[in-house]
């Protein structure tokens, strides 16, 4: 006969109500049960737990994807910013290297380069990159070519340079030239005699005019034709007080008949300078100034640098 537990219901005033019996076996089952199902429950939990975390992480690694695709496509719209940046590069070094010939034509300068170009010997400029690419498409091959590219740019824009150094230089040295050389009027008034064969107003016989004369009144301010240094002032025989300014490259002007030198001798004098003003010294008819260039020790008509 199987065992049976007594339960004994007790009622508020503690009296017996009833008493109720069951067999141990359904005991043990019903406690059986209740270990699985706590079992069940706490394993469901857990997995449900897991499960949660684990689509909470798919979440996050999803946006984290969705990011990354984010920053690699901005990534790749900058490579194809460079690449249209370095095609405009390219464009204005080959500007500038036309616009130097251009000048070196204007000054009458030999050309930049022999037998060689911006790129190198016989080289030209490179293709223009293509940047339009599809933001999904890979751009390693255009990577490649924009490091290259830059890699020759860098090379011609140190060519450039040194070909701009040899420019800046020349011209210089010619706008050293261009202002040592005589271009304006010495004083103003009125041409009375011009340079070459004359009749002399002393002797009436013909003789060589080195120079032209210009008449104004006495004390009108006589300027430096050209850049240079005063290599004379005084008086010279029957040209009366002279002044003679050495412009470099065998270059000089000569100034006589002055009233008063405005420049002692070894003064630096620039195109405009007044340096004396007009007299009547020396032989001569009235106030008027004799002007004279010379060229390597040759008279050379002064007309020809008078621009003004």
């Amino acid at each position: 006969m199987a065992k049976k537990i007594s339960f004994i219901v007790l009622s508020n005033s503690g009296t017996t109500v009833k008493q109720i019996a069951a067999p141990v076996v359904l005991l043990v089952a019903l406690s059986l049960v209740a270990v699985c199902g706590t079992v069940l429950i706490g394993m469901f939990l857990y997995d449900y737990l897991a499960l949660k975390q684990s689509v909470v992480g798919s979440q996050k690694l999803a946006q984290t994807i969705d990011d990354q695709r984010g920053e690699i496509g901005q990534q790749r719209l900058q490579i194809q910013s460079f690449a249209h940046e370095i095609n405009l590069l390219k464009e204005k070094l080959v500007q500038l290297d036309q616009f130097e010939e251009k000048i070196r034509v204007i000054a009458n300068l030999e050309p930049s380069r022999s037998g060689d170009n911006l790129f190198g010997v016989g080289g030209a400029a490179p293709e223009d990159l293509d940047p339009q690419l599809e933001i999904t498409q890979r751009h390693e091959g255009l990577m490649r070519a924009m490091h290259q590219q830059m890699g020759e740019l860098g090379a011609a824009s140190q060519r450039q340079e040194g070909s701009f150094s040899s420019l800046l230089e020349k011209l210089e040295g010619q706008r050293n030239l261009l202002a040592s050389t005589p271009a304006i009027r010495p004083t103003s008034g009125w041409m009375t005699s011009s340079f070459g064969q004359r009749v002399s107003p002393f002797t009436g016989r013909k003789e060589f005019h080195k120079g032209v004369d210009i008449a104004n009144r006495n004390g009108t301010a006589i300027l430096a034709t050209a850049n240079g240094v005063v290599a004379f002032a005084g008086e010279k025989g029957t040209m009366g007080n002279v002044l003679v300014i050495d412009h470099g490259h065998g270059m000089i002007t000569r100034y006589a008949h002055l009233s008063e030198f405005l420049k002692k001798q070894g003064a630096k004098v620039k195109r405009g300078d007044i340096i004396a003003q007009m007299g009547n010294s020396g032989r001569s008819t009235g106030p008027h100034l004799h002007y004279e260039v010379h060229l390597n020790g040759v008279p050379i008509n002064p007309a020809q640098y008078i621009l003004n």
